[in-house]
C-alpha cells in the first residue's frame, strides 16, 4: 500500500472535521511531505482528499464494527474503540519504520482518540495535537509522550480565519519538527538512566558526575511516581544502555496508597528488557503524602515528618519493608542482564540515619533481611557498611554498574 518512504501520519474525524482537516493536508503537501491519513470518525468520511484507512477499518482494528457503532449510538463507546483501533494501526505503521510525524485534531473526543493513537510512537518522532481543550489537564491521557499541544481557541468545526491560521501554522511546525536531525551526544558512549529525590540527590550527583568523566550520557528521573511511570516505559522504547536506580520509594507508595506511586510495574522494565541494572532500596524508609490532613487516617498515628508544606512523608514500618524487600529482590531477580542490589547499610535517606528523624534500624533490618531471603542467586547482592548519601557509595555504584556493562558487552559478543 505504501513505499518505503517515511509519512506525516494525520488522525482525525474526517466526517464533521473534513473541511479543516483538508486544509492542514494541503499545507502538509506544499512542504513535499507524504501523508498517511486515518479516519477516527464513526458517521462518514470526506472525498476531498485520499484516505488512507477508513473508520470501518479503524473500528475493526479496534474489536467492533462500524455499524453496530453507529447503531448503538453510544458515544464513549465509539471514542474508545476508534481509539483503540487507531492506535494499532499506529502501531503497526511504527514498526514498519513508517512514520515521520503525526498530527491530529478534535475536540474532546477527537483529541482523546488523537492522543491514544499516539502512545506507540516513540520519543524524539514529532507529535503534534490541535485542540479544543488543549488547556486542560490532560496528562492522563498524554503520558510520558513528548506530544505537543496547541490550543485552536475556537471549536475545530468549519474553516475560518483564526482555526485557518492555526492550522496554517500546525502544518509548518509538525513538518518542521519531523525534519530535525537527530540529536545524539557524539561525545556518548551510551545513555544511564537514573532515578532520584530530594532524599538522594547527593548520591544522584556524585553518581552522574562519575558516569559522564567514564563517558556516560546521564537521565534523571524524579521518582514521584509519573518520573518512574516515564523512566519504565522509555526503558521499554530502548533509550538506554543501563539503570542506576537508586530511588526506589515508588514502590512503598504503590505498597501504602501515597501519592508517588508508579503503578504495579515499577521495577521491571530492565529485568524485562535485559538491561543490566543497579537497584537501591533508596528512600524505601518513606512514604509519600501531601499536606499533613491529606493523609488517610488510619495512618495519622504513624510517624510524620513534613518534608515541605505540601509534602509529608510517613516512615515504612517493619510489617511494609518486609513485603517491599521481597517485592524488591523478586523483580530484579527476573533480569535477564546482568543485575545488582546494593543496600546501605547506614541509612535509605537523608533522614534516615543515626539520629536522624526516620532512623528505625529494626524497620531496616527487616527491608534488608526480606531482600536477602529472596533475591535469586544470580544477582549480585552488595552490602555496605555505608548512607546511601556517602561519596564512597556513590563511587562503588558506578563501579558496579560499569563492571555489569563490561559483562553485558561480553556477553553479546
Amino acid at each position: 500500500m505504501f513505499s518505503n518512504e517515511k509519512y506525516v501520519l494525520v488522525l482525525g474525524c474526517f466526517d464533521s472535521k473534513g473541511d479543516i482537516f483538508s486544509l492542514l493536508i494541503e499545507k502538509i503537501l506544499s512542504y513535499q511531505e507524504r501523508v498517511i491519513t486515518i479516519n477516527t470518525g464513526v458517521y462518514g468520511t470526506n472525498d476531498a482528499f485520499r484516505v488512507d484507512y477508513e473508520a470501518d477499518t479503524v473500528a475493526r482494528e479496534g474489536g467492533y464494527e462500524l455499524a453496530h457503532l453507529q447503531s448503538e449510538g453510544d458515544r464513549g463507546k465509539a471514542i474508545e474503540v476508534m481509539g483503540r483501533g487507531a492506535t494499532v494501526i499506529v502501531a503497526r505503521l511504527v514498526a514498519e519504520g513508517k512514520v515521520k510525524a503525526a498530527v491530529g485534531m478534535g475536540g474532546g473526543g477527537g483529541t482523546y482518540i488523537v492522543l491514544a493513537a499516539m502512545q506507540p510512537i516513540p520519543l524524539g518522532i514529532p507529535k503534534v495535537c490541535l485542540s479544543t481543550v488543549a488547556s486542560k489537564d490532560l496528562s492522563r491521557q498524554v503520558g510520558h509522550k513528548d506530544v505537543t499541544l496547541i490550543s485552536s481557541v475556537v471549536d475545530v468545526a468549519g474553516t475560518n480565519h483564526i482555526l485557518n491560521a492555526l492550522v496554517v501554522q500546525t502544518a509548518a511546525a509538525v513538518c518542521a519538527m519531523a525534519n530535525v536531525p537527530p540529536n545524539k551526544d557524539p561525545g556518548s558512549i551510551g545513555s544511564i538512566a537514573i532515578s532520584m529525590f530530594g532524599n538522594t540527590t547527593a548520591c544522584v550527583d556524585k553518581c552522574t558526575v562519575l558516569l559522564k568523566q567514564a563517558g556516560y550520557e546521564v537521565m534523571a528521573f524524579h521518582a514521584t511516581g509519573a518520573g518512574g511511570r516515564t523512566m519504565e516505559a522509555l526503558i521499554r522504547e530502548g533509550s538506554f544502555d543501563a539503570v542506576l536506580d537508586v530511588t526506589t520509594t515508588e514502590l512503598a507508595d504503590d505498597l501504602c496508597g501515597g501519592i508517588c506511586s508508579a503503578g504495579p510495574t515499577r521495577l521491571t522494565a530492565a529485568s524485562e528488557m535485559g538491561l543490566p541494572q543497579v537497584v537501591v532500596p533508596g528512600c524505601l524508609d518513606m512514604v509519600n503524602f501531601a499536606q499533613l490532613d491529606t493523609v488517610p487516617a488510619h495512618y495519622q498515628n504513624r510517624h510524620l515528618y513534613s518534608w515541605a508544606p505540601d509534602v509529608t512523608l510517613m516512615r515504612t514500618s517493619v510489617e511494609e519493608n518486609l513485603i517491599l524487600g521481597q517485592k524488591l529482590a523478586v523483580r530484579v531477580s527476573e533480569s535477564k542482564a546482568p543485575a545488582s542490589i546494593v543496600i546501605p547499610l547506614r541509612g535509605l535517606s537523608q533522614v534516615d540515619s543515626h539520629g536522624g528523624i526516620f532512623y528505625k534500624p529494626e524497620a531496616n533490618a527487616a527491608l534488608f533481611r526480606s531482600i536477602r531471603e529472596h533475591v535469586a542467586e544470580h544477582v549480585s547482592l552488595y552490602e555496605l557498611d555505608m548512607h546511601i548519601n556517602d561519596t564512597a557509595f556513590a563511587k562503588k555504584l558506578v563501579d558496579i554498574l560499569l563492571e555489569l556493562l563490561v559483562k553485558k558487552n561480553t556477553f553479546n559478543q
